[in-house]
């Protein structure tokens, strides 16, 4: 996770800082990272439910470690192009999209359905600590080496990983999905999961709403925001990034409070919305004097570092709970599909929009976007759940 927030910033800095991409190009840049939610999203839950989780996360570290690594040696060799960076984007996105859905679904054998909450908990506090360390050392890295050294330090996180998942020494029980079925039939019986309980159906419907106008249409321009119309340099933009490593430890320690005095179901839409509030912090950086752009976007980094280890914590939890164990895999694969496949639609938009409106006005909609996600939780389907299971 550290490694990953250093190269989250050093890669789209190296885009815009060392190849001069463009708007258009920051959007197909973040479509690259996203597709393989369309194409291989649905296929991962069948690996992840078929295959032992722990060799295959393994594996997962290894290859990405060496995929990410070529960005700086193809740097140091004088190769490196947008062209490269888009078929890396896209081969750390497929990893990611195995990744996730097998690590969620290798957690409820570890910890026990009971203990998701607490499980998943613990790992939002782990991950705050990349969140606060990563962005900082990532502008460092990248003001004081370059962007495609910083990404060397993702290549070698990549690796570390791999070894300290030989540690778990648990054993895992033999895959029990049913090989006999067709592929078709696996994927229907996944995504029979989501269609069946209404609860997942909008929590997917919130996901996608959120996903399209922010980690679509935001992210891919955000960097470029930063650089361009607030006039940040690397170490602010990790210092931006950086903030929200304070708030995810807040969160990630309120994950499992908050819903026992509201209920899961208020707690997920409540973050949800301050999600959206602090994106509008965000875009209204770019109408404030310049001496308090910064401490502005800090805050908006801060309010989303609260919300989203909540949220993810909850919605995560609950979806486990509601889900046989032979089916998490592709449970937890198609509702990432149904939600993620937004995501590059949300990026190309993201582009394409700034392009011709600005960049500002881009970013403004997208916050509006994270509000509008809210809706499908406040229905009383969701609203009323008080337990995780």
């Amino acid at each position: 996770m550290l490694g990953s927030q250093v190269s989250h910033l050093a890669i789209p800095l190296t885009a815009v800082l060392v190849l001069g991409a463009n708007e258009k190009q920051m959007g197909f840049l973040g479509a690259a990272t996203n597709l393989p939610f369309f194409f291989f999203g649905l296929l991962a839950g069948i690996w992840a439910d078929r295959m032992r989780r722990r060799p295959l996360l393994i594996g997962i570290n290894v290859s990405s470690g060496v995929l990410i690594g070529s960005v700086p040696v193809a740097a140091a060799l004088g190769f490196l192009s947008m062209s490269q960076l888009y078929l890396v984007a896209f081969g750390m996105g497929v990893f990611d999209v195995l990744g996730i859905a097998t690590y969620q679904a290798f957690i409820p054998s570890l910890v026990g359905r009971r203990r998701l909450i607490e499980a998943n908990s613990k790992l939002e506090i782990s991950s705050s600590a990349a969140i606060v360390l990563g962005p900082g050392l990532g502008g460092i890295l990248v003001q004081t080496f370059t962007a495609p050294i910083a990404v060397a330090v993702d290549a070698v996180s990549f690796l570390v990983a791999a070894l300290g998942l030989t540690a778990i020494k648990k054993q895992e029980s033999a895959p029990s999905v049913e090989k006999r079925l067709s592929l078709i039939n696996q994927i229907r019986e996944g995504l029979g999961v989501i269609w069946g309980d209404r609860r997942l159906r909008l929590i997917m419907a919130c996901g996608a709403t959120h996903n399209f106008f922010l980690n679509g249409m935001l992210a891919a321009i955000y960097v470029l925001y930063m650089v361009r119309s607030l006039g940040l340099s690397p170490a602010a933009v990790g210092i931006v990034y950086a903030a929200a490593g304070p708030g995810v430890l807040l969160g990630a320690l309120l994950a499992g409070r908050i819903p026992r005095r509201i209920g899961v179901g208020p707690t997920i839409a409540h973050m949800q919305t301050l999600t959206g509030v602090s994106r509008f912090l965000i875009a209204s950086a770019v109408w404030i004097p310049q001496p308090v752009v910064l401490p502005v976007l800090m805050a908006g980094e801060f309010l989303l570092g609260i919300a989203r280890p909540i949220f993810n914590v909850n919605q995560v939890s609950l979806r486990q709970s509601l889900t046989p164990d032979r089916l998490l895999g592709r449970m937890n694969a198609s509702i990432r599909f149904l939600m993620w496949t937004a995501t590059p639609i949300g990026a190309l938009a993201g582009g394409m929009i700034a392009s011709r409106v600005g960049l500002p006005t881009a970013v403004t909609l997208a916050a509006i976007g994270g509000l509008v996600a809210a809706i499908w939780v406040y229905l009383p389907t969701v609203w009323r759940i008080r337990a995780d299971r």
